[in-house]
């Protein structure tokens, strides 16, 4: 059997320094070696999108005993592909409504400076009957497993259930965590209501979250001026700062997600992503400049032997 005539080393490379939608065939195109556009499609063929793969490479870029664990979604939207493998119909915070795409779950450490993916699964219901919560317990249990003993896990209302919940309680972890605005909490001893309905007097409200036990309530009001709800069960209550800081620490998981196909496309472009965030960190350079320097330093390549000049001797 002849050796494959790329590696996926070329792959994420070619992704790092591409400012176009990826395809096989544009790839192909940007080679300077003679390699057809089935190569690369043979390549994200024959490769297994095993999360494992990603976890090899960033082991060492992450400190298990400190830090934040982030877990978040994103839908890669897919207007033009209903019937490509994996695309089916999910809610775009985005776009704020239902669209057709590939929905990526994604779990990321954190210290604040640096963000690094650790694990990563495709939503996909159909195929294995689990939910997003039963993915997201397992990529937690998995990050137990490797040793992770976070200062806090974060993410939005979605994955506040019940069952994410109390397994954080029962292993000891931080957590500080959205909540929907229906979610019924005691805040005096006199029956559940929903948090929405709840007066906040201070910062900080300690209320009894059904299902769950104590917790101290935020109420933020967002960029829309609606409120938002967090809670926390760590014992020390977060000034408006705080509150602020663990939010933006969330939220890095989304500068994450602007930086990324089908699975192994998938794969490949989180491992791109990594390499350049870890550029980022070390120079001190964003992620947009250190592509643009790519796209610059080829321009001055051209402008070295320009191609495109009017002769008109050879019309």
């Amino acid at each position: 059997m002849n050796p494959p005539k790329c590696q996926a080393e070329d792959y994420i490379q070619w992704l790092i320094a591409s400012p176009k939608v990826a395809s096989c065939t544009e790839a192909a195109r940007s080679t300077t070696r003679p390699v057809a556009h089935d190569a690369y499609t043979r390549l994200l063929g024959r490769l297994e999108p095993n999360p494992e793969e990603l976890w090899l490479e960033v082991e060492n870029l992450v400190k298990l005993d400190s830090g934040y664990l982030v877990a978040d979604d994103s839908t890669l939207d897919k207007p033009y592909g209903p019937h490509i493998e994996l695309v089916t119909r999910h809610w775009s915070g985005k776009h704020r409504a239902v669209v057709v795409g590939i929905n990526l779950i994604t779990l990321l450490w954190t210290d604040g400076d640096i963000s690094i993916p650790v694990d990563w699964c495709v939503f996909d219901k159909e195929s294995d009957g689990l939910s997003k919560n039963d993915h997201l317990r397992q990529m937690l249990e998995t990050a137990r497993e490797r040793g992770f003993k976070p200062d806090c896990v974060l993410w939005d209302s979605w994955y506040s259930s019940l069952g994410n919940l109390k397994m954080l309680r029962a292993w000891g972890w931080s957590f500080f965590v959205g909540l929907k605005s229906n979610r019924q909490v005691n805040p005096d001893g006199r029956g559940n209501r929903a948090i929405r309905d709840v007066e906040f007097k201070q910062q900080a409200q300690r209320t009894h979250l059904k299902g769950v036990g104590w917790v101290l309530s935020y109420q933020v009001e967002a960029d829309d001026r609606t409120p938002r709800f967090f809670i926390s069960n760590q014992e020390t209550s977060l000034d408006e700062a705080q509150v602020q800081q663990r939010r933006e620490d969330a939220q890095n998981v989304e500068g994450y997600h602007r930086g990324l196909k089908q699975r192994n496309h998938i794969m490949l472009a989180l491992r791109a992503f990594v390499r350049l965030e870890w550029k980022r960190y070390t120079s001190g350079i964003s992620r947009w400049a250190l592509k643009q320097d790519i796209i610059r330093r080829a321009v001055g390549a051209y402008l070295q032997e320009p191609r495109y000049i009017l002769d008109y001797s050879t019309a």
